[in-house]
């Protein structure tokens, strides 16, 4: 659990640098984004490995049920995603998009994965994405809705929300856990 909890917090504090010492992350220049996606990368190492080799500590028991509503979350956390990009007419109303799909994603799975690990993993992801909008609606509280964006964005966000529910099926299958139950 250690590398688990190692790389969520690597992953905490590679997110906010930027936010909580603005000055030194500016001082840093290119160099400081570098640091930063080295160390984004390191922090889902670790939690990749960290995860795959904890011991599985059962919390609670869920519901044969909640594969469903995993699903249809997950289905809204890779659109939102997407739509973030494309800037669809959801991040109108959205203003972290990227976000809430973070925290969508680990709602999803933090419903269907009862186990100790999974609460460390999604629960801490899901805590730095709350964390994180405080943050940045804290020191940029104006928001500027964006432009209203062509239909052709919004189709191409869903095509992309469909390969890539396609992928995340099969890369699941692959690690031998369906995703459709």
């Amino acid at each position: 659990m250690t590398v688990l909890i190692l790389g969520v917090a690597l992953w905490w504090g590679a997110h906010l640098f930027k936010r909580l010492a603005p000055a030194r992350r500016a001082g840093m220049g290119d160099k400081g984004k570098g640091l930063v996606t080295v160390l984004v990368l390191a922090s889902v190492v670790l939690m990749v490995l960290g995860y795959r080799a904890a011991e599985f500590v059962p919390v609670w028991e869920p519901p044969g049920f909640l594969v469903h509503v995993n699903n249809l979350l997950m289905l809204l956390a890779l659109y939102l995603y997407a739509a973030s990009g494309m800037k669809t007419a959801i991040t109108r109303v959205i203003r972290h998009p990227q976000l809430t799909a973070v925290k969508t994603w680990a709602v999803a799975h933090l419903l269907v994965n009862g186990d100790l690990a999974s609460i460390i993993l999604f629960g801490g992801l899901l805590a730095w994405a709350v964390v994180a909008v405080i943050v940045i609606n804290r020191s940029e509280p104006a928001w500027v809705r964006p432009a209203p964006a062509p239909a052709k964005k919004e189709v191409m966000a869903v095509v992309g929300t469909i390969v890539v529910v396609v992928i995340v099926m099969l890369i699941h299958n692959w690690l031998g856990v369906p995703p459709w139950g």
